[in-house]
């Protein structure tokens, strides 16, 4: 008999369909994989180099676990900055990535039997580390109109029951592109100051934005006396995707239940890697802008390939990386990425790993140079055509 997990909601977890996919193309060189969400440059050469000058310096010594303060005041005023808000170091609490910063966070606010409002498409990672702690999962769906992705808000203050303790908010969204408006924003605070519930904000696509320089953050309208943790990484805006390193802010009162939760998942983050995360958040802006723009050109190359393709339906994204399409026909979205990679030889997510919302859609990321995102879209046009 095989051994398996003693906790049943562990038990009950479903791998992640897009490394399923892309396990499967193992030892394949003639494959443009465009299924994960990341940048195809690596990190900028003067981020690298201030972990490379720390290990020189033999910084490789245990750690605060909420992380140095030097990093935890370089957040602050990143925020501050970004957003005219007055968050201090002790808001902050510096995660290896932006994931373990929403584990943790799960880790502090949910119980068993909690129940969890989630919109739609959303990253399977999401609603997965509350599963684990066996929270139940109330899927609110994004739904496409007038050529983009909404939210009924309505319809996900309805999804709020007795038991529900928290709504876990992915804006900008993986994999739609979906981003609430400011107002949008105050009005799901307001109903979560009604209900007395918890609000988990994922920003980690809050600098790759299509309209504007950022995207609306409920960073500049919580207080002290909300309950919120909002989660944010340095992988997507600063190439730093195999850095693992993210952050937390949330209330000061909740600071030190996360620096308690925090020992006991991984006590501590590598000071290179720390120190790597404050030289990005000083010098990193023009790479930042210059990265949108390269994603901007990405999607517009990405949008008149599939103007052309009758059978493609995209509702454009207001920021992200990704192409979430479907395809006239197609319902199952594994089967058909499974053809896609056979035959094209590219690589693209099943929109079933984000949901059930996602099924009959693929997601594409547009983050590659533009020669290489061209030649997939040209061995994909005659399976879309």
């Amino acid at each position: 008999m095989p051994i398996r997990a003693h906790r049943p909601s562990v038990q009950a977890l479903q791998p992640s369909l897009i490394r399923k996919l892309s396990n499967s193309a193992i030892g394949r060189t003639d494959v443009i994989p465009l299924w994960f969400g990341e940048p195809d440059k690596p990190t900028p050469q003067f981020i690298r180099q201030a972990a490379k000058d720390a290990l020189d310096e033999g910084q490789t010594f245990y750690q605060p676990n909420l992380g140095i303060i030097e990093l935890r005041q370089a957040l602050a005023d990143y925020m501050n900055g970004l957003y005219g808000i007055n968050l201090a170091a002790d808001n902050v609490a510096v995660t290896p990535s932006g994931m373990t910063a929403l584990a943790v966070a799960l880790q502090c606010i949910v119980a068993e039997g909690d129940a969890l409002v989630i919109p739609s498409p959303v990253w399977p990672n999401l609603p997965a580390a509350a599963e684990i702690l066996g929270a139940e999962i109330v899927r609110v769906p994004l739904r496409p109109r007038c050529g983009q992705w909404r939210l009924d808000l309505d319809e996900l203050f309805a999804a709020c029951k007795a038991n529900t303790s928290a709504l876990l908010i992915n804006s900008p969204n993986n994999p739609t592109g979906w981003m609430l408006a400011d107002a949008e924003q105050q009005l799901i605070l307001d109903f979560c100051r009604e209900r007395d519930l918890w609000l988990i904000a994922d920003e980690v696509y809050s600098r790759i934005v299509y309209d504007c320089d950022y995207a609306p953050s409920f960073s500049d309208k919580v207080t002290e006396d909300d309950k919120y943790l909002i989660v944010n990484s340095f992988s997507k805006s600063w190439a730093m995707t195999g850095w693992r390193l993210g952050w937390l802010t949330a209330p000061k009162s909740l600071i030190s239940t996360l620096e308690i939760v925090s020992e006991f998942n991984y006590s501590c983050i590598f000071a290179p890697v720390q120190i790597a995360g404050i030289t990005a958040l000083q010098q990193g802006e023009a790479f930042i802008r210059a990265s949108a723009a390269r994603y901007r050109a990405a999607l517009e190359a990405v949008a008149c390939a599939f103007d052309e393709l009758p059978r493609v339906t995209f509702p454009l994204p207001r920021a992200a990386f990704y192409a979430f399409f479907s395809v006239d026909g197609v319902s199952d979205s594994y089967a058909f990425a499974e053809q896609v990679l056979r035959q094209c030889g590219v690589g693209l997510a099943p929109g079933a790993a984000f949901g059930p919302q996602g099924e009959g859609y693929l997601r594409l990321c547009f983050a590659a140079d533009l020669p290489l995102l061209e030649r997939a879209l040209e061995r994909i046009r005659p399976l879309l055509s």
